[in-house]
Order: structure tokens, then C-alpha cells, then sequence
């Protein structure tokens, strides 16, 4: 629903409008410094690696050589993407008591219908 102004309003509504603005300016300006868009992607060494991962360098050669961490090999130096490491962290999470339920409904619904 439209409001209609008149001559007299305009200027409380114009500073209204301005105010406004200026707030979401400082909103964008606040988002924006908290996650800088487009990062180049963060190459870790295996000291680096091992640290943000909570483990020992030898623990880290180990789950490399066995082929359980997502790794990049030049000549003799092993580096690991952060991002990739993070999504290796996040895909061994535990599910819940109440997620393994709901997937067992999905599937007990989905077997169903076939």
C-alpha cells in the first residue's frame, strides 16, 4: 500500500530515507570487512596443517601416506588447502540422535512409495 506525501513531508521523509541509507551503507561496509569476498584459496605447509589440525607432523605424514588427508605434492614439499581440510573435519562429524532418526524416516518413506 502506497503513502502518499505531501509538500510539507517530504523533507522529514527525505531525511528519513537518508538515514536509512546511510545505516545500510554502514551494515554493507561492516559485512564486508568481516568476510572479504573472492580470497585466494590459503595453501598450508604441514607445520601449518598439523597445527590447525591438532595433530603431530608425524601423525600428519602417517594420513598422508595412507591416503586419508586431501594433500598437493611439488618436488618435495606437501601443502594442504585449508578449505579442504575443514570439509575433511566437517565430513567425519558425528550425526545426532534425531538426524540418524529423521534419515531413517526419509528412507523408511522413501522405500515406501517404490
Amino acid at each position: 500500500m502506497e503513502k502518499t506525501l505531501t509538500f510539507e513531508q517530504l523533507p522529514k521523509a527525505v531525511t528519513e530515507l537518508t538515514k536509512e541509507v546511510s545505516e545500510l551503507k554502514q551494515l554493507l561496509l561492516n559485512k564486508s570487512m568481516e568476510q572479504p569476498a573472492n580470497l585466494p584459496e590459503q595453501l598450508l605447509t604441514i607445520q601449518e596443517a598439523a597445527e590447525l589440525m591438532k595433530l603431530s607432523v608425524p601423525t600428519m605424514y602417517s594420513k598422508v601416506s595412507k591416503g586419508e588427508l586431501p594433500v598437493m605434492k611439488r618436488s618435495k614439499r606437501l601443502y594442504f588447502s585449508r578449505t579442504e581440510l575443514i570439509e575433511y573435519l566437517k565430513i567425519g562429524r558425528k550425526k545426532t540422535n534425531s538426524e540418524i532418526e529423521s534419515e531413517a524416516e526419509m528412507y523408511l518413506r522413501n522405500q515406501k512409495k517404490a
